[in-house]
């Protein structure tokens, strides 16, 4: 069978799912880098929804590159890095309110690229391990369907963080100056959630 017939084999409805459901903690964090903002422009939501796709999709191939060799290693380390990278913002992010509420300061004026970036990585790290299960899951046996899937599940992770950066600005700007003690929290929280179900599930 020719590779490129395969895509029609690929498991729609199923790697939909899974995009939907790998895309939630980015969604998560770009509701907060909107909350935090002290204005939103389509560039600033192209910017972090576009990180977020790349990464979401970039992960999952990796992972399918390690392949079944790396996956206890995977396993075994995805879950912290998330804690620890997620943690560090989160403080970061609270220690930001502190200082802006000493100072009287807004709220920042954009994302700086390597806070983005670190962001990017801790919310798609756990797709690593959804990269080795991917193809016995919706059917990408081959290269091309596996360039697909990772594909849409990138375009799906743009298509609600995009938004989500600007619902969470309108609501932020109802919290006012809470939106980064909030921000924090959920960052910390999102780490914490990642840890909690790839340790006890």
């Amino acid at each position: 069978m020719d590779q490129w017939q395969t895509l029609i084999g690929i498991d729609y409805v199923s790697l939909a799912g899974i995009a939907v459901g790998l895309s939630m903690d980015a969604f998560a964090v770009s509701l907060t880098d909107g909350a935090v903002s002290k204005k939103v422009t389509w560039r600033y939501a192209g910017k972090i929804a576009l990180a977020f796709g790349l990464f979401q999709g970039f992960m999952p191939f990796l992972g399918w590159l390690v392949g079944t060799v790396g996956a206890g290693l995977i396993s075994s380390l995805d879950h912290w890095i998330a804690l620890i990278l997620l943690g560090y913002l989160g403080v970061q992010m609270l220690r930001e309110s502190r200082n802006h509420k000493e100072s009287g300061g807004p709220l920042r004026d954009g994302i700086a690229w390597k806070a983005l970036l670190v962001s990017a990585v801790a919310t798609s790290i756990d797709a690593l391990a959804t990269g080795i299960l991917l193809p016995s899951a919706v059917g990408a046996s081959t290269i091309p369907a596996m360039i697909l899937s990772v594909s849409l599940i990138a375009l799906v992770t743009f298509l609600l963080c995009f938004p989500g950066v600007y619902i969470g600005k309108r609501f932020g700007a109802l919290l006012s100056s809470k939106a980064e003690v909030l921000g924090g929290i959920v960052l910390i929280g999102i780490g914490l959630k990642i840890f909690v179900e790839h340790t006890f599930f």
